[in-house]
C-alpha cells in the first residue's frame, strides 16, 4: 500500500485545482463553511456561493448575529438548503461555545450542528493540519479501486475501509492531511464514478480493480438521482419564491410555483419544520 501515497502525492503537487478554501490563507471558516456547500453539490456550483458567503460573512460571529432564514436566502439554489440552517446553527454553537472560533479538534467539531465524522475530520485536517482518517466517497471510490480491486465501496463505511485508510496515513500530520486532499482530488478528476480515466491516474500500474481487468460492481443496487417531478424540486421551487421575496407571501404565491396541488401542499408542510415559517395565513424565510 505505501506504493500508493508518494505517487498520488506527487500528483497532487502538479494537478492540484487552486480552490479558496485550500489556500493557506483560508480560515477554518472558510474550509467549515465549503465541506457544508460541497454536500452533494459539485465545486463549480460551490465556488461563488463559497464567496459570497465569505464576503457577507468573513467569521461565525457575522452569520449567527443574523437571522436563520438569512441564511437560507443566501444559500441560493446549491440545494438540500437543509444545510443552511445546520451552518447557521454551527455558527451560533461556535460563539456560544467556542468564543466565536471554529474548534480545533475532532470532538469538538464533532458536537457542532450538522457535522458528521467527515467533516469533522476534513476540517480537522484540511484546517489545522492534522493526521485525520477522512472517509468521503471520492477517497472511498479511489481506496476501493485501488487497494480493494473493487469498482464501488459498501453503502457505508466498514472497519476494513477505516483500516486502510488509517494504514496509510502518513505519520506526519501536514502530509497526511495533504494525502487526505490528494486522493480526494484524484477521485474528483480521475479516478471518477463514471468514465474513470485510469491511463491518466498515477497509480494505474499498482491499482487491483485494474489488475483484476476492472470487474464491474456486484453489489447491491446503486440509488439513482432524480429530480425532475419530486418533491425535492417542489420544495426548491416554493423555497425560490420565498428567498426572491423581501419580507412574506400569500398562500396564492406559493400555488403558482407548482401545479400539483396535493404535491405542493404536503412539501409546503415539510417546509414548516424550520426552513419556512407561516405568519398568519402567509409564509416566509425564518
Amino acid at each position: 500500500m505505501s506504493n500508493l501515497v508518494d505517487p498520488i502525492l506527487r500528483w497532487y503537487d502538479a494537478h492540484a485545482r487552486d480552490l479558496p478554501w485550500r489556500r493557506p490563507t483560508a480560515s477554518a471558516w472558510s474550509v467549515l463553511v465549503s465541506e457544508f456547500m460541497l454536500q452533494q453539490t459539485p465545486v463549480s456550483r460551490v465556488l461563488p456561493v463559497h464567496e459570497a458567503w465569505l464576503d457577507r460573512w468573513p467569521a461565525p460571529a457575522d452569520l449567527a448575529a443574523e437571522a436563520s432564514g438569512e441564511a437560507v436566502r443566501a444559500w441560493g439554489r446549491l440545494g438540500y438548503p437543509r444545510r443552511a440552517l445546520r451552518l447557521h446553527a454551527a455558527a451560533v454553537a461556535i460563539v456560544t461555545d467556542h468564543g466565536g472560533v471554529v474548534p480545533d479538534s475532532y470532538d469538538a467539531l464533532r458536537g457542532l450542528p450538522g457535522v458528521g465524522d467527515y467533516t469533522a475530520a476534513a476540517v480537522a485536517a484540511f484546517a489545522y493540519r492534522q493526521r485525520q482518517v477522512v472517509l468521503d466517497t471520492n477517497v472511498r471510490r479511489v481506496l476501493g479501486r485501488a487497494v480493494a480491486g473493487v469498482e464501488f465501496p459498501a453503502r457505508s463505511v466498514t472497519k476494513a475501509e477505516r483500516g486502510v485508510a488509517e494504514a496509510l496515513l502518513p505519520a506526519d500530520p501536514p502530509t497526511a492531511a495533504t494525502w487526505s486532499v490528494a486522493v480526494m482530488e484524484l477521485g474528483a478528476l480521475v479516478c471518477t464514478a463514471d468514465r474513470p480515466k485510469c491511463p491518466f491516474c498515477p497509480v494505474v500500474e499498482t491499482c487491483a480493480w485494474q489488475a483484476a481487468g476492472r470487474p464491474a460492481y456486484d453489489g447491491p443496487p446503486r440509488p439513482l438521482q432524480t429530480y425532475a417531478g419530486t418533491d425535492r424540486q417542489c420544495r426548491g421551487r416554493l423555497l425560490a419564491v420565498l428567498r426572491d421575496a423581501p419580507g412574506s407571501v400569500t398562500k396564492d404565491r406559493l400555488d403558482a410555483a407548482w401545479d400539483l396541488a396535493e404535491q405542493r401542499d404536503r412539501c409546503l408542510v415539510s417546509l414548516l419544520d424550520g426552513l419556512v415559517v407561516a405568519v398568519g395565513d402567509r409564509y416566509a424565510l425564518p
